[in-house]
């Protein structure tokens, strides 16, 4: 009976302890399971974590010719700017950069707008516009005087304007000294009459003063046709009649009925207005332009609608210092006398160049006062500043004489902006400034000390500005009483 018994307890006990075994393996594995599946994620996130970056050097922020290994500052305490592996455009295309381009991301060339335009060759035409009067011409101008003092004695045409013909009798004047003149001749042809039977010397003495006293009445441009009338008649006229020279408008009247004139003094002015000037007054820069003979339009307020065309007949020697202008004649026809004297007028003259020339727009040259700087694209992003030679001028586009060529492409738009945005002027007054390179130059070495001062201090052993360990706390005494102090001998 007890060997039975015995072999059933030893029984249980190894199935006992194998169960036990089983359930201790069991909840060892269960852990080490989820270790690893805890481990799967994080693996798959390490691996899809992005690279660092490579550092490649610190660049100028104002678009000088300056790296620097180590982070620093310029002049004006801005932080240089680092380039990473990727970014550094040079490289990326296997093309050197030269110290005096700008560059500008894509991103903000097009947040400023920038627009460009290729240089070309181009016919430099424009229009040169001036104001003018217009002026009755000098050559149609005729005065009426006389040449002995006299007396008006009838005015025939008495109106200021009043249209005449020519050989139209204006007015009748008396001249004392006219009738004395004409007594004379009437008296020496009357003894030339008598002395008829006398010797050739008497005839020939008096036939001179007949002669004498006639060309007297010549010079005092006495009439003709009055002239012969006293001739033939022999009897002294009172008055005489003044005729108008030519066909026009009365433009002054100073004779007045019954008033006394001097030898010399105007009475009439007949103008002709068939023909008229305009005097144009050009800017100092556009009198290079403009030649004798060439056409212009005028054009007056008078009539909007209606242009007159003329041609420049004069181009005056001498220029207006207060205004610096310089006065040009046109002459042009006038129907129906629509051109009044002292009209104002406006003159349009076409100028331009006989061949095509090298032109940009002139949008494209920033003007500093000693220099004419185009920025040039070179590539996508990239702008040189050149300095430029201008020469001509047009209507939009300006003539280069030297600093660039034919084709490459110009900023015409936001040319300022990019200036304000990368410090254009840094970056030009580099173009060739030893001083400049040289102070650039120290300033890099002068980083490079306290970047490497800095990487020391940084590599120091980190105990140097740990904090000091804890100190141990008194122990306390009995319940109730002080803390013993010690105190050695």
């Amino acid at each position: 009976m007890k060997t039975p018994t015995l072999v059933l307890a030893i029984t249980a006990l190894a199935a006992v302890g194998g169960g036990s075994y089983w359930l201790g393996a069991r909840s060892q594995l269960q852990p080490a399971d989820g270790m690893a599946a805890a481990a799967a994620p994080a693996a798959s996130a390490a691996s899809a974590a992005p690279k660092a970056r490579k550092l490649l050097y610190y660049r100028n922020p104002m678009g000088l010719p300056d790296t620097s290994p180590t982070p620093k500052k310029d002049q004006m305490g801005m932080d240089y700017i680092p380039v990473y592996e990727g970014e550094d455009e040079s490289s990326a295309s296997g093309e050197a950069a030269t110290p005096n381009q700008v560059r500008i991301s894509t991103e903000k060339v097009q947040k400023l707008g920038v627009r460009t335009e290729p240089a070309a060759m181009r016919l430099l035409g424009k229009n040169v516009r001036a104001a003018g009067r217009v002026e009755p011409d000098e050559r149609r101008v005729s005065v009426i005087s006389a040449r002995f003092e006299g007396y008006v004695e009838k005015l025939l045409v008495n109106v200021t304007g009043q249209p005449v013909t020519r050989g139209q009798p204006l007015f009748e004047a008396y001249s004392p000294e006219l009738m004395a003149a004409q007594r004379e001749y009437v008296v020496a042809v009357q003894g030339l009459a008598a002395m008829k039977d006398a010797g050739p010397e008497a005839q020939a003495g008096m036939r001179q003063l007949v002669e004498s006293s006639l060309a007297h009445l010549r010079h005092w441009e006495l009439p003709p046709e009055q002239l012969q009338a006293l001739v033939k008649s022999g009897q002294p006229q009172r008055t005489v009649t003044f005729f108008s020279p030519a066909s026009g408008v009365i433009t002054e009247k100073k004779a007045l009925q019954g008033m006394r004139f001097m030898p010399g003094e105007m009475l009439y002015q007949v103008t002709d207005l068939g023909s008229v000037w305009v005097i144009a007054d050009l800017a100092e820069q556009d009198i290079g332009l403009v030649r004798s003979g060439a056409k212009v339009r005028v054009t007056t307020t008078a009539y909007p609608n209606e242009a007159f065309e003329g041609r420049i007949t004069y181009v005056y020697p001498t220029m207006k210092a207060d205004t610096r202008t310089i006065p040009v004649r046109v002459e042009l026809a006038n129907p129906g006398g629509k051109l009044k004297p002292a009209m104002f007028a406006q003159v349009e003259l076409a100028v331009g160049g006989p061949s095509p020339v090298l032109t940009v727009p002139d949008s494209a040259v920033i003007d500093t006062g000693t220099r004419r700087i185009v920025l040039v694209q070179v590539k996508e992003g990239r702008f040189e500043p050149r300095e430029v030679e201008l020469g001509g001028r047009g209507e939009h586009h300006v003539q280069v004489i030297k600093g660039v060529r034919d084709g490459e492409q110009v900023v015409v738009s936001a040319n300022f902006l990019i200036d304000a945005e990368s410090n254009l002027k840094a970056a030009v007054a580099g173009l060739g400034t030893a001083p400049l390179a040289a102070k650039d130059s120290g300033m890099t070495a002068a980083a490079k000390d306290t970047g490497a001062a800095a990487a020391a201090m940084a590599s120091a052993p980190a105990t140097a500005n740990a904090p000091p360990p804890p100190q141990p706390k008194p122990a306390a005494g009995p319940k109730g009483s002080a803390p013993t102090a010690h105190t050695g001998h």
